[in-house]
């Protein structure tokens, strides 16, 4: 039996930590960024995509991060709150840091790049004295991304968000967003990623993510049964590997495992799908769904987002997505 629980007398569902920042969403399409001319706002970073998607879907989230005191910063943390978003846990910069930038190139559906610029950047400079456990007990659960913790002092506030957690029965959602630009050797990453994933309880990537992950380790795992082994050994109750167009498996601490399909859609873009995936899914979680029928909300609603031009704007609400999943055939899966 899943052992997989949630405190009901929280005043928050789920505290979202980590990159909050700006997407610069190309208009032009199907050409190259050379020739790109004009862009569209939006506001970007995968926790805070994971944030909205869950208050679009009723869920009462918040967010810890660091802002630069710029009108980008103001931007995104007014977003926020327009979106119903608690920003209690945003600490404004006032070291000069700027916001992060995240152009997007749309050549075609299948072949999009986004060109990020991350120097000095506000969201890595969040210090542990800036991370407040009252506020991480007020929620049920936290959700952490990989890219938090490519540099300090970054890093180790997630560390002690993290054990502040642990402390007080919060469950954690590990999201892995890996983004080789932000880190110096694929060392560094793996050591810190595996730190991160002992203390989580259900962790969410890719084959890619997970394999990166195990570089450190010379017969370690190459399959997902095994790479979802070695985190039951810590406190992970649920991993779920993606597999792109082949779909999704989540496997769980009592010896099963579940495979998710895809949705066909209109594509748009490929960014944006892991986000709303996630915040689908762990809606579907934490509000009694089976794990089969919380993978096929996440890929209902990723199939919903990359159909169109935002991530952050497209996240959908409940009954969109029901209404989509009424309304579209489930892609059957090969075998993984």
């Amino acid at each position: 039996m899943l052992d997989l629980s949630f405190k009901q007398d929280r005043q928050l569902d789920v505290i979202a930590m980590g990159r909050l920042c700006i997407d610069l969403n190309a208009n032009e399409l199907n050409r190259p960024m050379e020739e790109t001319m004009t862009f569209t706002k939006y506001v970007g970073g995968s926790p805070a995509n994971i944030a909205i998607g869950l208050a679009r879907l009723g869920m009462k989230s918040g967010f810890i991060g660091k802002v630069a005191n710029d009108q980008m910063g103001r931007f995104a943390t007014s977003y926020l709150e327009k979106n119903n978003i608690n920003t209690d846990g945003i600490v404004i910069d006032q070291s000069g840091a700027v916001t992060g930038l995240a152009f997007t190139e749309i050549k075609s559906p299948e072949e999009c790049s986004i060109l990020m610029y991350r120097d000095n950047v506000a969201d890595l400079k969040i210090d542990v004295q800036e991370v407040s456990e009252q506020y991480i007990k007020k929620a049920k659960a936290l959700l952490i991304s990989g890219t938090a913790l490519a540099k300090s002092p970054s890093r180790e506030a997630v560390f002690v968000a993290l054990d502040y957690a642990r402390k007080h029965h919060v469950t954690v959602f590990f999201d892995l967003d890996y983004r080789p630009y932000t880190w110096q050797t694929e060392q560094e990453t793996a050591i810190y990623y595996n730190l991160a994933a002992e203390k989580s309880d259900v962790i969410i990537g890719t084959r890619e993510e997970f394999d990166m992950m195990e570089k450190l380790i010379a017969d370690g795992p190459s399959n997902d049964e095994s790479t979802a082994k070695k985190w039951f050994s810590h406190h992970a109750k649920i991993v779920v590997i993606k597999h792109g167009g082949d779909g999704s498996i989540a496997y769980t601490q009592d010896g099963q495992s579940y495979r998710g399909g895809i949705f066909k859609t209109k594509v748009l873009k490929t960014f944006g799908a892991g986000d709303s995936y996630a915040s689908a899914f762990i809606y579907g979680l934490m509000n009694n769904m089976s794990i089969e029928e919380a993978m096929r909300f996440g890929s209902a609603s990723a199939s919903i987002v990359i159909s169109k031009h935002s991530s952050s704007d497209a996240m959908p609400t409940v009954k969109e997505i029901k209404d989509f999943m009424n309304e579209t055939k489930v892609e059957q899966t090969q075998p993984i």
